[in-house]
């Protein structure tokens, strides 16, 4: 959606060193050739692209584009990796980092309104800790197309528009974060009982994720630069 933004990107972070990647749902590869013409010009440059290819994101086949995509990197020996996440009363397993096989669906953004009904819940309490990110010492974090530094979808550690890349990193103290401190302390459970947060769902929550995602969703207010931007917490104008 922001094509030229990225392409541009893509190639100064990679002229600067930085291991760069792409995750992607492949709407654009239409064929195989589209698709290389697409990816051209990231030959070189990208260490990973990485296509979504599930039930989510290809109806009710997993569809040609996942696989044109991929097709295409090869013959531009762009590195690859595939995402493909199982419906909610699949058995798939809890991911940690990079996706193997097919991993169970994290519920937050539309997932949380769409997916978690059908999902078995879990008290709250139970959800003492992060399972997915590395948030003291992350090897990677997030950018998005309004600048958003992202150390886990939807929480941000500054905006590189606003701030270089470097002062961010620099500044980044895990535990004093009002967000990761408390999930390294003790998990989404940790937000609920540092800010005296109601547990609105009685009947439990689908995973940590759900939890955080609903916490922070009551947590915006207080922290607009760090819970951003709107669009991950489904308010598009």
């Amino acid at each position: 959606m922001y094509y030229a933004i990225l392409v541009q990107a893509v190639r100064k972070a990679a002229d600067m060193g930085f291991s760069v990647g792409i995750v992607s749902n492949a709407y654009w590869a239409n064929t195989v050739a589209d698709a290389e013409e697409w990816l051209r010009p990231f030959a070189g440059r990208l260490a990973d692209l990485t296509v979504s290819s599930d039930l989510f994101h290809c109806s009710e086949t997993l569809g040609d584009r996942p696989q044109n995509a991929l097709v295409a990197a090869k013959w531009l020996n762009i590195p690859t990796g595939m995402i493909s996440i199982g419906q909610p009363d699949s058995v798939a397993n809890q991911t940690h980092g990079q996706i193997e096989d097919k991993g169970a669906v994290m519920y937050r953004g539309r997932a949380v309104e769409k997916l978690a009904p059908r999902a078995t819940s879990h008290p709250w309490e139970g959800f003492d800790t992060c399972p997915h990110e590395d948030l003291r010492e992350p090897g990677r974090v997030h950018l998005d197309p309004l600048g958003n530094i992202h150390i886990c979808q939807g929480i941000s550690l500054g905006n590189v528009f606003e701030t270089p890349l470097k002062e961010i990193c620099e500044k980044y103290d895990a535990d004093a974060h009002p967000i990761c401190g408390p999930l390294l302390e003790g998990g989404p459970a940790a937000l609920v009982t540092e800010y005296n947060l109601p547990h609105a769902s009685p009947s439990g929550y689908a995973d940590a994720c759900h939890l955080c995602y609903e916490m922070r969703l009551v947590l915006r207010e207080r922290f607009p630069a760090l819970l951003a931007p709107d669009q991950m917490y489904g308010v598009i104008e």
